[in-house]
């Protein structure tokens, strides 16, 4: 054990579950810069994944191990790497006794709706991995760690598109004459989201039980691909998923348009979400971990910075695309999912700006975090993988794309 571990200042170790993935390589750097000291934890399965479905990442990336130590010779720090399955107690265990985590930021979890749709068998490692993991998290915090605080990314798609405004987390009602603030209803819409509903049900919980200090990101879409720490040199850049399993919307419009194919809107494009650019996802991460839940607070924060629809996603790409002289159609395209196309949304995501986010705007950013990759790597865009693959009815039936 670390013997001058209780003289650190606290809050100053911390463990990122998931490092390697796109939000969590973005926030081990950010931290790191920052002078936390910072673990990374994964089981590389994200990058298995590409492989066993054929897919890859527009933005060409470094191995875990190359990225570890290009930033250590870049800034001199380092990052520690545990390879392993969080759900392997023993070797999440083992993690923790070793490097003692003061905060634990846990994006370890399979991240796609598409992807948790596809068939049964993924359907259920979805949600096995997610919850079983979390569930390992909480229990490893439980007996090595009792006042490390654990922040959790959640997701804006455990509220569902209700037709009413969605709070952050709990929502106070009046019923036969009583009132009582209660979770706010969760109504998720794909195996992967239900996954996330099911791990914030866990960690409300065991903070009432254990008294375990919990912090829930609800995060909305995020893009980009730079941050400040991955432009330092290419072998820190991040990813950028353009698929229909991994690539969400705008990514994939901001591909589509780089190579002068359609942008492929899905249904009517009223479907409405909270987004935000990877510099934000970072910064609101290290606002959480710097002003920690108190002990037995399950706290819960809306991380998005602005709302847009699908066809308002669309028109932003057409008005980028034309600064750099791309001439970008739309297409509409059957919805492969299984949700409301025209809804009211109007979610509240007040917390995090009052604990001093300082936002950054698509409208500002578009061109230069996401449209620029794009066209700079379009001769890596593999055009098969622009049409939706995945049906949510058809769940189980095996489209020709996805036979692994």
């Amino acid at each position: 054990m670390r013997g001058s571990h209780h003289h650190h200042h606290h809050g100053s170790r911390v463990m990122v579950i998931g490092g390697d993935g796109y939000c969590g390589w973005a926030t081990a750097l950010h931290l790191s810069k920052k002078n936390y000291e910072v673990c990374i934890v994964d089981n590389l399965v994200r990058r298995l994944f590409d492989h066993q479905l054929g897919l890859e990442s527009l933005t060409p990336i470094a191995s875990i191990h190359d990225r570890i130590s290009r930033w250590k010779a870049l800034t001199g720090k380092s990052i520690e790497l545990y390879v392993g399955d969080i759900c392997d107690f023993e070797f999440l265990a083992e993690s923790f006794k070793s490097f003692e985590p003061d905060s634990v930021v846990h994006f370890g979890e399979q991240r796609s709706a598409p992807y948790s749709m596809i068939d049964r068998s993924r359907a259920v490692y979805t949600q096995h991995n997610n919850v079983i993991g979390t569930l390992n998290v909480l229990f490893a915090i439980k007996e090595f760690g009792e006042e490390c605080h654990l922040v959790k990314l959640g997701a804006m798609g455990e509220y569902g598109t209700p037709n009413i405004d969605i709070e952050e987390g709990y929502i106070t009602i009046t019923h036969n004459g009583r009132t009582d603030t209660l979770p706010y209803p969760k109504q998720a819409s794909s195996f992967y989201h239900l996954s996330k509903v099911h791990d914030s049900h866990n960690i409300a919980f065991t903070c009432k039980a254990w008294g375990i200090r919990a912090t829930d990101l609800n995060q909305g879409v995020v893009y980009g691909v730079k941050t400040d720490e991955t432009e330092m040199h290419e072998e820190l850049r991040n990813r950028l998923d353009y698929d229909a399993v991994f690539g969400t919307a705008l990514n994939r419009f901001c591909v589509q348009a780089a190579v002068g194919h359609p942008l492929t809107v899905y249904g009517k494009g009223g479907q409405t979400r909270g987004y935000l650019d990877i510099r934000d996802t970072v910064q609101c991460v290290e606002i959480a971990i710097a002003n920690p839940a108190k002990a037995g607070e399950f706290r819960v924060f809306n991380q998005f910075t602005e709302q847009f629809s699908v066809n308002e996603l669309a028109s932003l790409v057409t008005k980028a695309g034309s600064k750099l002289g791309l001439d970008v159609k739309k297409m509409t395209v059957p919805n492969p999912r299984v949700e409301a196309e025209e809804h009211y949304y109007n979610a509240k995501h007040t917390k995090l700006m009052e604990l001093g986010l300082e936002p950054h705007y698509l409208s500002d950013s578009l061109l230069d975090s996401l449209l620029n990759f794009a066209v700079q790597f379009k001769d890596r865009v593999d055009t098969k993988q622009i049409m939706p693959s995945v049906s949510w009815k058809k769940i189980g039936v095996k489209t020709k794309s996805m036979t692994t």
